[in-house]
């Protein structure tokens, strides 16, 4: 189906829904009608956009025939001025027209699951992932998401070796899930004597929770563990077996939570986070089954990548998928991210766009 059929068939719907919409019988009925209301506003920004590249395209006809037919010196250069304007202008809507046919992500609107680990650096790496878990909390609030720590392991120096973080908001994941990866840090440790520089890193996954409906375990695929709590939160955390662990056994995953009082509490938390996993699992291979194209574009690459190095002495921040560099790590630091996710989501549409141009 070429493009114009595509757009020709989406405005015949709207149109189809707008009748319906007047029909006194869909009136009466309210899921219908906010059903049918749902799916006009989904399509109204393509039909609006569509339109507009209708008309212009009839006033460059015209135009075009008025410059053919045209002796005036005068008027033939007018024409030519709006021949111009107007292929511009068409241009643009076409790349708009394009941009809005293109598959959503079903993940985007969801709320996700932020799972960061301490990677190669000792100690140093641990200082980082406790890094990069504040800068996610402050980038989230100053987006007014709300964040809630699911599940964290400290290390002994003040530092993370795991930490699980929820982020809840609509569009969350359509931001965040850039941000998979290995993040890399450079700087001097403060317990190095001879100010050589270090190089530390941690990794990142960005898994959209997954919903009741979209995920379902049977319970016995699952091995439950109660034990006492090993970290600190007081009294009542260390005292009672509270923190649980879930082994889900066809996948050999295991999550580990101890951070509530009540043991409640951390099995719900325990199975939010495996369903995210498990979903995650199966997109994953859902993109594996699509082929190489789509798996080496960005938001779905490799997790074990290297994606941005964020160098203290010369306060650098490199994100290396789309050689992208910045020099003021200090408010990156504190969650001023919205020029890398921007820059990641423009480059990602440019990609898909050009897939679509290979394969039409």
């Amino acid at each position: 189906m070429s493009l114009h059929e595509q757009l020709k068939k989406i405005e015949n719907r709207f149109e189809d829904i707008n009748q319906r919409m007047a029909d006194p019988e869909v009136l009466a009925d309210y899921e219908r009608m906010t059903e049918l209301a749902q799916e006009r506003s989904s399509l109204d920004e393509i039909v609006g956009v569509y339109r507009q590249f209708e008309d212009v395209r009839r006033q460059l006809a015209d135009s075009q025939i008025l410059l053919g037919e045209s002796e005036d010196p005068e008027m033939i250069e007018l024409a030519e001025l709006e021949v111009g304007d107007l292929t511009a202008e068409e241009d643009r809507l076409d790349k708009e027209l394009k941009r809005l046919l293109l598959p959503k992500d079903p993940n985007d609107d969801k709320n996700v699951i932020v799972e960061i680990r301490a990677g190669a650096g000792g100690d140093e790496a641990g200082l980082f992932a406790a890094e990069l878990l504040r800068m996610y909390m402050r980038w989230s609030e100053s987006h007014r998401f709300k964040t809630e720590l699911m599940s964290s392991s400290e290390t002994g120096v003040g530092g993370l070796k795991e930490v699980i973080l929820e982020v809840r908001g609509k569009g969350a994941f359509s931001k965040l899930k850039y941000e998979s990866g290995v993040h890399r840090v450079q700087r001097v440790p403060a317990t190095e004597s001879q100010g050589r520089i270090h190089t530390s890193t941690a990794t990142v996954a960005v898994l959209p929770e997954a919903e009741d409906v979209e995920i379902e375990i049977s319970q016995n695929d699952i091995k439950i563990d109660v034990f006492r709590s090993s970290g600190p939160g007081g009294q009542s955390v260390n005292t009672t077996d509270s923190a649980v662990r879930l082994t889900h056994l066809p996948t050999g995953i295991v999550i580990s939570c101890q951070d509530e009082k009540s043991q409640l509490q951390n099995r719900i938390k325990a199975m939010r986070i495996l369903k995210a996993k498990l979903y995650d699992a199966e997109m994953q291979r859902q993109q594996d089954a699509l082929g190489s194209a789509r798996k080496s574009q960005i938001g779905s690459g490799d997790r074990s990548e290297k994606i941005r190095t964020y160098n203290f002495p010369q306060s650098r921040v490199t994100d290396h998928r789309i050689n992208l560099t910045v020099y003021r790590l200090d408010s990156v630091m504190e969650g001023d991210l919205d020029e890398f996710i921007e820059a990641l989501a423009n480059q990602d549409q440019a990609e898909r766009l050009q897939q679509i141009g290979e394969t039409a």
